[in-house]
């Protein structure tokens, strides 16, 4: 019997069957496809995030000339905020490869089937497969992505969507400076005063190299969340306007994914991973320097709690609250406050927010989008962006409705 079935083969899955199986547990992983099968998203990273995993090497590209818009557009709106860190996106095949060829050599082993059901015994899980034999483990991780297999979640509100349309290809003249990445252009002279009082969307731009960009019109959180026609729609314009056409389209990307759920119980026998369990931060989507981040300390939990004698219920909650410790549920549901202001803000609050949060120290706005701050310095970072905001961030800030005030009790509970 293995110590632990990871179900899945994307990057958490991936990433965390490559921990355990690193910290000498019997892994096996359960796959519905192709494990080596190629991933489409693009999954990008600050610099500083990678170099701290020492995974710089698996980086496709890496820009130092970093930057965003937050001016409404037109000429006067032309100078760019500059970021001062390093970006960069992983070579997706790289990034795999490297999952793969580790969780391998610690003796991981493959499984080809489709999750269907399973039954907990007291020191054991069993998941039956609908086209292979079931399979055992003490502990069964849930790696599946955004609607898991076995993970199960609380239900409290309509859950949000970031929805981004983009394309990889070659333009009649550059989208952007040749050499730049574009993390936020929210210039919005392409659209009509109506459709400025629409939910705002902002444009996510990198130069690939040899002629080669990838654009991509990206709306931050909405639910329901924006449809890919508006986003393509409202991209083929920003650039029409800067004289810019498409002429090769080597990738079209669609991406849309839930950025603020509520945690899965921490009480259930399957133990989630990645967007199984929730670990998109809520106020930026980011993920991938999160897996990196925190495969390695669960897989540990696991290890430890295993070598311990414990089984079953007790497994679980070791690993549980491994992954979610009190300091992290407590800045996700922070962060979750946070994305349901930005939600109600207009396309000129948005700007406006945008442009006094990337002028705290780098420190400051980083550790937030990174979600490496701990909960006081976080706190510390918000009441300077307050000081910093103007006059109509701020009354968005102050106002408070029903679900706000749900999410801010789920913060500061009675005692």
């Amino acid at each position: 019997m293995a110590d632990v079935l990871v179900i899945g083969a994307g990057p958490a899955a991936l990433a965390i069957a490559a921990e355990l199986a690193g910290a000498g547990l019997r892994v096996e992983a359960l796959a519905a496809g192709d494990p080596h099968a190629p991933w489409v998203n693009t999954y990008g990273i600050w610099g500083d995030e990678v170099d701290a995993c020492g995974l710089a090497h698996l980086l496709a590209h890496r820009w130092r000339d970093t930057v965003s818009y937050f001016g409404a557009g037109g000429p006067a709106d032309s100078r760019p905020t500059r970021h001062g860190r390093d970006y960069g996106v992983f070579d997706k095949q790289a990034l795999q490869r490297h999952w793969l060829e580790r969780a391998a050599a610690a003796g991981l082993r493959w499984r080809r089937g489709q999750a269907r059901g399973i039954q907990h015994a007291a020191d054991h899980s069993t998941v039956d497969c609908s086209d292979a034999p079931s399979c055992s483990a003490r502990l069964v991780v849930d790696a599946t992505g955004h609607q898991p297999v076995f993970v199960q979640r609380r239900e409290d509100g309509p859950v949000a969507g970031q929805a981004a349309y983009g394309l990889v290809g070659r333009f009649s003249v550059p989208p952007i400076e040749p050499g730049q990445f574009v993390f936020m252009d929210f210039r919005c002279d392409h659209l009509s005063e109506a459709e400025r009082r629409e939910p705002p969307t902002f444009l996510y731009a990198m130069d690939l190299g040899d002629g080669v960009f990838f654009v991509e019109e990206t709306s931050l959180a909405l639910a329901p969340a924006l449809p890919f026609e508006t986003l393509r729609h409202r991209l083929q314009r920003r650039l029409a306007l800067r004289g810019v056409a498409c002429q090769v389209v080597l990738h079209e990307e669609f991406c849309l994914f839930p950025m603020n759920p509520a945690l899965p119980s921490l009480s259930q026998r399957v133990v989630g991973f990645g967007g199984a369990a929730g670990m998109v931060h809520p106020a930026s989507g980011y993920m991938v320097g999160g897996l990196l981040r925190r495969a390695p300390g669960l897989a540990a939990a696991i290890a430890a709690s295993l070598q311990r004698g414990e089984r079953g219920d007790a497994l679980a909650q070791a690993a549980w609250q491994a992954l979610w410790p009190a300091e992290l549920r407590w800045k996700h549901a922070f962060f979750r406050f946070g994305l349901e202001k930005l939600m109600r803000f207009d396309e000129a609050q948005l700007r406006h927010h945008f442009a006094s949060f990337f002028q705290l120290p780098q420190e400051q706005w980083y550790g937030f989008l990174t979600n490496t701050l701990r909960p006081a310095e976080l706190l510390v970072a918000m009441v300077r962006l307050f000081a910093l905001a103007p006059n109509d961030v701020r009354w968005g800030l102050m106002a408070l409705r029903g679900r706000e005030l749900a999410l801010m009790a789920k913060m500061f509970p009675a005692t």
